[in-house]
């Protein structure tokens, strides 16, 4: 069975938009590609907190993330080569789909005093990244298990190949974007 918001986007979205940018190829149509979430660690951390950041970003996704580990040496951060640094999760298709309905619909309305996210996020290739600076806003994350509050960074790729079709991409598909900013 397809996510709901494939369906949403095959039925409402595409069409919408094939008709408001006069697509001549559906292929031109703007689509998601892949949302990665990233959650940056300290490395001056105790050990476990690279693997309380793993366990949390796995209960959020439903995927085993993949840890980064640091590429060289910095003495002034007290970092080392193949230190441990972060974990990163790459959704794509159905998992995607799912992630990114439960964005919408359940997490970002859970942030205190939420007005919407900026719509000037965008990168000048039709990608957007914004930062969520609590993982408790999930609800898939238990409050009691919580050790530290770690923020994370999601990134939504998109085909669009500029700013205001990506944009109107995700507002389409319900990205609660602020009316002020743009």
């Amino acid at each position: 069975m397809k996510p709901r918001l494939y369906e949403k986007y095959v039925n409402e979205v595409a069409p919408a938009l094939k008709q408001k940018r006069g697509y001549t190829n559906v292929h031109q149509i703007p689509r998601l590609e892949k949302i990665v979430v990233n959650m940056g660690v300290s490395a001056s951390l105790e050990k476990g907190a690279i693997d309380d950041a793993a366990k949390d970003l796995a209960a959020i996704t439903g995927r085993k993330p993949a840890i980064s580990k640091s590429r060289k040496s910095i003495a002034n951060f007290k970092l080392r080569e193949n230190m441990p640094i972060g974990c990163r999760v790459t959704l794509r298709r159905e998992a995607m789909y799912e992630f990114f309905d439960r964005l919408v619909a359940a997490t970002l309305p859970r942030i205190r005093d939420f007005r919407g996210i900026s719509p000037r996020r965008f990168d000048g290739r039709g990608n957007y990244t914004f930062g969520i600076p609590d993982q408790t806003v999930f609800p898939e994350i238990e409050l009691e298990k919580i050790k530290r509050q770690q923020g994370m960074d999601i990134t939504i790729v998109t085909s669009a190949p500029t700013d205001d079709e990506a944009f109107d991409l995700l507002k389409l598909m319900g990205m609660p974007f602020s009316e002020t900013g743009k």
